[in-house]
């Protein structure tokens, strides 16, 4: 199906109907209106972006939901590619994060920075564990090869696949065992393990349902490819984007919660909303959740029982808990531009056990600064001041936080003043911060210097993204859940395509990105989409179009309360929100 087999359905709305305004479904969005087709983006929320965007509080501080740093953003990376091929790769500047450690684990014993680049990583490696260093050169060579191997072949659709045992011979070997597999095969002490999985709260899993596809894709990522921050603060991508959908005739609404996926004789028609409303179109992407999308808006009893069944065995990678943290002092004076990760032993499947059965009262954290990524935004943080988010899992159960199965807020419960929940989210909130003061005694007694401060439950992750468990993640990355395993862009429900962090383009901004240009390709008949944008083939977007960047532009304030707009029955023609 291509674009101008699309535009021969007078009587549809649109063209397509992308669900979510994710960075995949954007994405999807942004590359099939430079393609000419009249595409329509529906967010439930009444700001785009979903998990890369930010909030902002008593107008000084800005945080980031989702988007903490990127890989591969460098000339020639992909997303200096993506963006140049919808015509706008000038209009966006990456800031890139300390290349002699972007990422600082933390153990009770020692600290260990991770550095950009393989060979210093390694030799990094060897001189914490010098007893052990051909067992790190095995399994490193083995990690690092998977994660190129990836990212040269893109084994993404089903064609693709079919290339991997020539392009991808490590892939075919290693790619769907365990990450403890792999550790045992090398021979590796407990504190190596821990190190080199010392990155793995990316994906959220432990070394016995780790895939070496999906840590080598992460470590390769940032290790091979650098890491970066978007100058101008996380909603800058995802307003890019938004600007380019509607600079090519192409629409953005918020406020749009979709109930339904409209079907007739097993074909998507369109969809309708939840005040009824009804949009037609011959071809709907999904950027929502997996298991809402199927048994929710397409319904179970329009789903075959292999595709019921696989779609309702999905294990869900584990939900975070989030503090944010207005502070009166300057962080850079006090911490490096890196992550750091708290990592309180090196029994790493005993640590996601814990994740697993109940609140952390020592809990693992990952803790990071906004303002700190990039001083130069003005939104971020006033003079003398800054941002810190600190992250760690926590149990999907709903009664941990005192709300019934089925009254969560994707069913419209109602939850955040019950005072057993905010008792609990308080609780652990001064756990968090307390732990993050001793662990880091460079940033000194935090409660001392806050000014703003709230948090973020599953519950919170669930009602602004409807994700299923309250996960940003999707489904676990194990290898049952992994490469051919995983959803393809199309979907079995013919003219449904998928996008997101669910799909065989995994999740991240990244993979998002990449499972947009994947999701478009399918629509557009070029499967191999995502490798022409990278090898910078063809430029489909209009520079002239683009309006977005400059001093002047908020690119928060583009992605808010983004309305209907009234169209012309006659032609047809959508009006940029």
């Amino acid at each position: 199906m291509n674009g101008h087999a699309l535009n021969g359905h007078g009587s549809a709305d649109w063209d397509a109907i992308v669900i979510g305004s994710g960075i995949g479904g954007l994405t999807t969005a942004a590359f099939l209106a430079t393609n000419g087709l009249r595409t329509l983006v529906l967010e439930q929320y009444d700001t785009a972006g979903g998990c890369s965007q930010v909030f902002r509080r008593k107008r000084q501080f800005e945080f980031d939901v989702g988007l903490h740093y990127v890989g591969d953003c460098a000339p020639g990376g992909i997303f200096q590619e993506a963006f140049r091929a919808l015509g706008c790769e000038d209009r966006l500047e990456w800031l890139e994060m300390d290349q002699n450690g972007f990422d600082r684990l933390i153990f009770p014993d020692f600290t260990f920075d991770v550095p950009r680049g393989w060979d210093l990583y390694r030799q990094r490696l060897y001189d914490r564990f010098p007893n052990e260093r051909d067992q790190i050169l095995k399994c490193t060579k083995i990690i690092e090869r998977v994660g190129r191997e990836v990212f040269d072949s893109m084994p993404c659709h089903p064609r693709a696949m079919l290339r991997v045992p020539w392009e991808g011979r490590g892939l075919a070997v290693y790619g769907l065992r365990t990450l403890e597999w792999l550790f045992n095969h090398c021979g590796l002490s407990p504190e190596a393990r821990a190190v080199i999985s010392g990155q793995g709260g990316l994906y959220g899993s432990p070394p016995s349902r780790t895939s070496v596809m999906i840590h080598g894709i992460m470590l390769e990522h940032y290790i091979g490819r650098g890491a970066y921050y978007p100058k101008g603060g996380g909603q800058v991508p995802a307003a890019m984007l938004v600007n380019v959908i509607q600079g090519h005739d192409g629409q953005v609404r918020t406020g749009a919660k979709v109930e339904k996926i409209m079907l007739h004789k097993g074909r998507v028609t369109g969809v309708r909303l939840e005040d009824g409303e009804e949009i037609t179109a011959p071809v709907v992407v999904s950027n929502a959740d997996i298991k809402r999308t199927y048994l929710e808006m397409v319904g179970r009893e329009h789903l075959s029982w292999r595709l019921r069944r696989k779609v309702e065995n999905f294990r869900m990678v584990m939900p975070m808990f989030t503090v944010y943290l207005g502070l009166d002092i300057d962080l850079a004076e006090r911490m490096p531009n890196a992550n750091l990760w708290w990592i309180p032993e090196y029994d790493v499947e005993k640590l996601y056990q814990r994740f697993a059965e109940h609140l952390p009262n020592a809990p693992s954290l990952y803790i990071r600064s906004g303002s700190l990524r990039d001083p130069s935004n003005k939104f971020a943080a006033p003079p003398g001041h800054s941002t810190l988010e600190i992250l760690t899992f926590v149990p999907p159960a709903y009664a941990i936080w005192n709300v019934e199965q089925d009254k969560g807020p994707a069913n419209g419960g109602r939850y955040s003043r019950d005072p057993k929940y905010r008792e609990v989210k308080d609780q652990l909130t001064d756990e968090l911060i307390t732990t993050t003061s001793e662990v880091v005694p460079e940033l000194g007694d935090l409660k001392q210097h806050i000014v703003w401060q709230e948090a973020s439950t599953p519950l919170t992750q669930e009602r602004y993204t409807l994700a299923y468990d309250g996960t940003p993640y999707g489904p676990e990355f194990s290898p049952g859940q992994m490469g051919p395993l995983r959803p393809y862009s199309k979907s079995p429900v013919k003219g449904l395509y998928l996008a997101g962090a669910a799909t065989t383009y995994c999740h991240g901004i990244t993979g998002t990105l990449f499972s947009g240009i994947g999701a478009a390709g399918a629509i557009i008949g070029r499967p191999d989409l995502l490798r022409e944008v990278r090898d910078g083939v063809t430029v489909f977007g209009d520079p002239s179009k683009i309006t977005a960047g400059g001093p002047d532009w908020d690119p928060l304030m583009s992605c808010r309360r983004l309305s209907k707009k009234p169209r012309s029955k006659q032609t047809k023609q959508p009006t940029p929100a």
